[in-house]
């Protein structure tokens, strides 16, 4: 079942990439399905990662204060935030809300045969579903996981002035000198790949689908279950490669 799955996902993923390099886009769809993804996910993924950035600030400023070293308070929330909590608490906020409700509307359309309707129209499901969502998920996650970084780092700044009266320039000097422009690559490459699989998972996971209403819900938790296990499995793999 789970080699079988993999199997139609990657087979899936060379098709879409295949009618993309042709140019087989449609860019109406594509931008509708990039606000679905990130504009519609963007309050609950900034708001889980300025929680992030404040929670570590405040578990680390106090320590940090107390052995003399407040100059490195900025710059380890920076680089917590921006290597790995950012792309990924971005991408599992996105995978649980926008990813899901792809899940579900592709369940639907399968369950309802509105998906053997577009093969007897000649019309490709791979063309017409996965490929603007594999693009809109590519491009949009990256600009969600900036915006997730920026509100992290400054939620951090705030918390660690409130705790521990750090004063703003410290914390932001800090976030300079340690903040590598590398990081900051690499995470937003991690967005594109965690994008990636949450829009060709949940839309396989919507095209597998058959039955009624119950297999919909069934195949909605598989999708969110496979996202957060795919997204932490490769966020570990991309780490190992381009930080080890």
């Amino acid at each position: 079942m789970i080699i079988e799955f993999i199997g139609f996902c990657v087979i899936n993923l060379f098709k879409a990439l295949k009618k993309t390099f042709n140019g087989e886009i449609s860019f109406k769809n594509t931008i509708s399905q990039a606000a679905i993804i990130g504009y519609d996910s963007l309050p609950i993924a900034l708001t889980i990662c300025v929680v992030a950035g404040a929670v570590l600030a405040l578990q680390v400023a106090e320590r940090f204060i107390i052995s003399g070293a407040n100059a490195y308070v900025g710059g380890l929330v920076s680089i917590a935030i921006t290597r790995e909590m950012a792309p990924i608490f971005a991408s599992l906020a996105i995978g649980a809300r926008a990813g899901t409700a792809i899940t579900a509307e592709i369940g639907n359309m399968s369950v309802t045969e509105q998906i053997d309707a577009l093969k007897a129209l000649r019309i490709d499901p791979v063309e017409y579903l996965l490929v603007p969502r594999l693009i809109a998920g590519i491009i949009v996650v990256p600009l969600v996981t900036i915006l997730a970084e920026l509100i992290g780092v400054i939620g951090g700044m705030f918390v660690a002035n409130a705790t521990v009266k750090l004063h703003p320039y410290l914390y932001l000097k800090s976030v300079w000198l340690y903040t590598d422009t590398y990081d900051i690559m690499i995470s937003l490459v991690k967005a594109a790949v965690f994008g990636l699989l949450v829009a060709l998972i949940c839309t396989c996971h919507g095209l597998r689908t058959s039955g009624g209403a119950k297999e919909i819900g069934l195949a909605t938790t598989r999708a969110a279950i496979w996202t957060a296990v795919a997204i932490l499995l490769f966020d570990l793999l991309l780490s190992w490669i381009f930080f080890a």
